[in-house]
Protein backbone atom coordinates (compact mmCIF):
# COMPACT_ATOMS: atom_id res chain seq x y z
CA UNK A 1 0.00 0.00 0.00
CA UNK A 2 1.64 3.34 -0.92
CA UNK A 3 1.03 6.33 1.18
CA UNK A 4 0.19 9.34 -1.28
CA UNK A 5 -0.36 12.72 0.23
CA UNK A 6 -2.32 15.27 -2.49
CA UNK A 7 -0.99 18.75 -2.61
CA UNK A 8 -3.96 20.60 -4.66
CA UNK A 9 -3.11 24.19 -6.13
CA UNK A 10 -3.10 26.13 -9.34
CA UNK A 11 0.80 26.27 -9.05
CA UNK A 12 0.61 29.79 -11.16
CA UNK A 13 3.59 29.21 -11.16
CA UNK A 14 4.94 26.27 -8.58
CA UNK A 15 7.75 27.69 -6.82
CA UNK A 16 10.51 26.97 -4.41
CA UNK A 17 8.32 27.39 -1.47
CA UNK A 18 5.71 24.39 -3.06
CA UNK A 19 9.19 22.32 -3.36
CA UNK A 20 10.17 23.00 -0.19
CA UNK A 21 6.99 21.79 1.35
CA UNK A 22 6.12 18.97 -0.25
CA UNK A 23 9.96 17.80 0.42
CA UNK A 24 9.59 17.77 3.71
CA UNK A 25 6.39 16.22 3.82
CA UNK A 26 7.68 13.42 2.00
CA UNK A 27 11.25 12.97 3.91
CA UNK A 28 9.77 13.69 7.42
CA UNK A 29 6.49 12.09 7.74
CA UNK A 30 5.42 8.55 6.45
CA UNK A 31 4.17 9.70 3.19
CA UNK A 32 5.90 7.62 0.11
CA UNK A 33 4.85 10.61 -2.68
CA UNK A 34 3.28 13.57 -2.76
CA UNK A 35 0.91 14.67 -5.91
CA UNK A 36 0.84 17.99 -6.72
CA UNK A 37 -2.62 18.07 -8.24
CA UNK A 38 -3.29 20.69 -10.50
CA UNK A 39 -6.15 22.99 -10.18
CA UNK A 40 -8.00 23.46 -13.35
CA UNK A 41 -9.10 26.43 -14.85
CA UNK A 42 -12.52 27.07 -14.16
CA UNK A 43 -14.59 27.54 -17.41
CA UNK A 44 -17.08 29.54 -15.24
CA UNK A 45 -14.14 32.02 -13.76
CA UNK A 46 -11.72 33.09 -16.24
CA UNK A 47 -8.70 35.06 -14.79
CA UNK A 48 -6.45 36.12 -16.98
CA UNK A 49 -3.60 35.85 -15.08
CA UNK A 50 -3.95 31.90 -14.58
CA UNK A 51 -1.82 29.99 -17.60
CA UNK A 52 -3.75 27.52 -19.81
CA UNK A 53 -3.76 24.26 -17.73
CA UNK A 54 -1.21 22.53 -20.20
CA UNK A 55 1.61 25.45 -19.29
CA UNK A 56 0.95 24.79 -15.54
CA UNK A 57 1.19 21.15 -16.24
CA UNK A 58 4.41 21.03 -17.71
CA UNK A 59 5.84 23.83 -14.84
CA UNK A 60 5.17 21.33 -12.31
CA UNK A 61 6.74 18.72 -14.49
CA UNK A 62 10.02 20.86 -15.01
CA UNK A 63 10.24 21.44 -11.45
CA UNK A 64 9.46 17.83 -9.98
CA UNK A 65 11.56 15.58 -12.58
CA UNK A 66 14.70 15.28 -10.71
CA UNK A 67 12.72 14.45 -7.41
CA UNK A 68 11.11 10.48 -7.57
CA UNK A 69 8.81 11.12 -4.55
CA UNK A 70 7.08 14.19 -6.08
CA UNK A 71 5.32 14.03 -9.24
CA UNK A 72 2.33 16.09 -11.10
CA UNK A 73 -1.11 15.44 -11.68
CA UNK A 74 -3.52 16.27 -14.08
CA UNK A 75 -5.93 14.19 -12.27
CA UNK A 76 -8.58 17.13 -12.35
CA UNK A 77 -8.17 18.36 -15.88
CA UNK A 78 -10.76 15.82 -17.05
CA UNK A 79 -13.30 15.89 -14.01
CA UNK A 80 -16.51 18.03 -14.12
CA UNK A 81 -16.29 21.43 -13.35
CA UNK A 82 -16.89 23.32 -10.74
CA UNK A 83 -14.86 20.60 -8.83
CA UNK A 84 -14.59 19.22 -5.18
CA UNK A 85 -11.76 17.24 -3.54
CA UNK A 86 -14.45 15.11 -2.19
CA UNK A 87 -15.05 14.04 -6.33
CA UNK A 88 -11.12 13.67 -6.89
CA UNK A 89 -10.83 11.62 -3.91
CA UNK A 90 -13.42 9.46 -5.32
CA UNK A 91 -11.86 9.14 -8.51
CA UNK A 92 -8.45 8.62 -7.34
CA UNK A 93 -9.85 5.49 -5.33
CA UNK A 94 -11.54 3.83 -8.16
CA UNK A 95 -8.71 4.46 -10.20
CA UNK A 96 -6.21 2.97 -7.95
CA UNK A 97 -7.61 -0.33 -7.26
CA UNK A 98 -7.01 -0.31 -3.40
CA UNK A 99 -3.19 -0.14 -3.95
CA UNK A 100 -2.75 3.46 -2.65
CA UNK A 101 -3.80 5.42 0.60
CA UNK A 102 -4.44 8.81 -0.07
CA UNK A 103 -4.04 11.90 2.19
CA UNK A 104 -4.84 15.82 2.04
CA UNK A 105 -1.46 18.23 2.34
CA UNK A 106 -2.82 21.72 3.64
CA UNK A 107 -1.66 24.87 5.26
CA UNK A 108 -2.98 25.44 8.76
CA UNK A 109 -4.75 28.70 7.17
CA UNK A 110 -7.17 26.23 4.41
CA UNK A 111 -7.30 23.71 8.08
CA UNK A 112 -9.29 26.97 9.61
CA UNK A 113 -11.81 26.96 6.62
CA UNK A 114 -12.27 23.32 6.29
CA UNK A 115 -15.57 22.79 8.15
CA UNK A 116 -17.09 25.12 4.71
CA UNK A 117 -15.18 21.92 2.65
CA UNK A 118 -18.17 20.33 0.42
CA UNK A 119 -18.99 16.69 2.61
CA UNK A 120 -15.37 17.60 4.86
CA UNK A 121 -16.53 15.25 7.12
CA UNK A 122 -16.73 12.43 4.56
CA UNK A 123 -12.96 13.63 3.95
CA UNK A 124 -11.77 13.22 7.42
CA UNK A 125 -13.60 10.30 7.91
CA UNK A 126 -12.10 8.51 5.21
CA UNK A 127 -8.56 10.17 4.46
CA UNK A 128 -5.36 11.58 7.21
CA UNK A 129 -4.71 15.46 6.57
CA UNK A 130 -1.16 16.70 6.90
CA UNK A 131 -0.73 20.34 7.96
CA UNK A 132 1.70 22.26 7.64
CA UNK A 133 2.55 25.78 9.35
CA UNK A 134 1.07 28.96 7.89
CA UNK A 135 1.43 32.82 9.08
CA UNK A 136 -2.52 33.36 9.36
CA UNK A 137 -5.20 34.76 10.83
CA UNK A 138 -7.93 33.08 12.76
CA UNK A 139 -8.44 29.50 14.66
CA UNK A 140 -8.39 26.05 14.13
CA UNK A 141 -11.93 24.77 14.82
CA UNK A 142 -12.50 23.13 17.97
CA UNK A 143 -13.44 19.76 16.46
CA UNK A 144 -10.79 19.45 14.27
CA UNK A 145 -7.95 19.86 17.62
CA UNK A 146 -6.88 16.68 18.99
CA UNK A 147 -8.43 14.58 15.77
CA UNK A 148 -6.06 11.79 15.24
CA UNK A 149 -6.51 11.64 11.39
CA UNK A 150 -5.52 15.57 11.57
CA UNK A 151 -0.94 15.12 12.12
CA UNK A 152 1.19 18.55 12.11
CA UNK A 153 4.44 17.94 10.08
CA UNK A 154 7.22 20.97 11.57
CA UNK A 155 7.69 22.52 7.95
CA UNK A 156 9.17 25.27 7.01
CA UNK A 157 6.94 27.81 7.04
CA UNK A 158 7.12 29.57 3.47
CA UNK A 159 5.97 32.88 2.53
CA UNK A 160 6.32 33.09 -1.48
CA UNK A 161 3.49 33.25 -2.90
CA UNK A 162 2.82 32.80 -6.79
CA UNK A 163 1.18 36.17 -6.81
CA UNK A 164 3.88 38.10 -5.95
CA UNK A 165 6.03 36.30 -8.33
CA UNK A 166 3.38 37.31 -11.06
CA UNK A 167 3.07 40.84 -9.46
CA UNK A 168 6.62 41.49 -9.81
CA UNK A 169 7.79 39.79 -12.64
CA UNK A 170 5.67 42.09 -14.53
CA UNK A 171 7.32 44.98 -12.82
CA UNK A 172 10.48 43.58 -14.10
CA UNK A 173 12.00 42.60 -11.09
CA UNK A 174 14.57 39.36 -10.63
CA UNK A 175 12.07 36.84 -9.56
CA UNK A 176 14.43 33.85 -10.78
CA UNK A 177 15.87 32.88 -7.16
CA UNK A 178 12.09 31.83 -5.92
CA UNK A 179 11.82 29.59 -8.66
CA UNK A 180 13.30 26.09 -9.87
CA UNK A 181 15.17 26.82 -12.54
CA UNK A 182 13.74 24.83 -15.31
CA UNK A 183 10.18 26.47 -13.89
CA UNK A 184 12.03 30.22 -14.87
CA UNK A 185 13.61 29.12 -17.86
CA UNK A 186 10.24 27.42 -19.47
CA UNK A 187 8.37 30.94 -17.98
CA UNK A 188 11.22 33.19 -19.28
CA UNK A 189 11.03 31.31 -23.15
CA UNK A 190 7.30 31.60 -22.87
CA UNK A 191 7.50 35.13 -22.38
CA UNK A 192 4.63 34.75 -18.97
CA UNK A 193 3.13 36.91 -16.53
CA UNK A 194 4.76 40.19 -18.79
Amino acid sequence: MKKVGLYFGTFNPIHIGHLVIANHMVEFSDLDEIWFVITPMSPFKVKKTLLDNHHRYQMVYEATKDYPKLKPSKIEFDLPQPNYTINTLVHLEEQNNDNHEFALIMGEDNLKGFQKWKNYEVILENHSIYVYPRISEGKVEHQFEGNPKIQYVDAPIMEISSTFIRNNHKKGKNIKPMLPYEVWRYLDEMNFYR
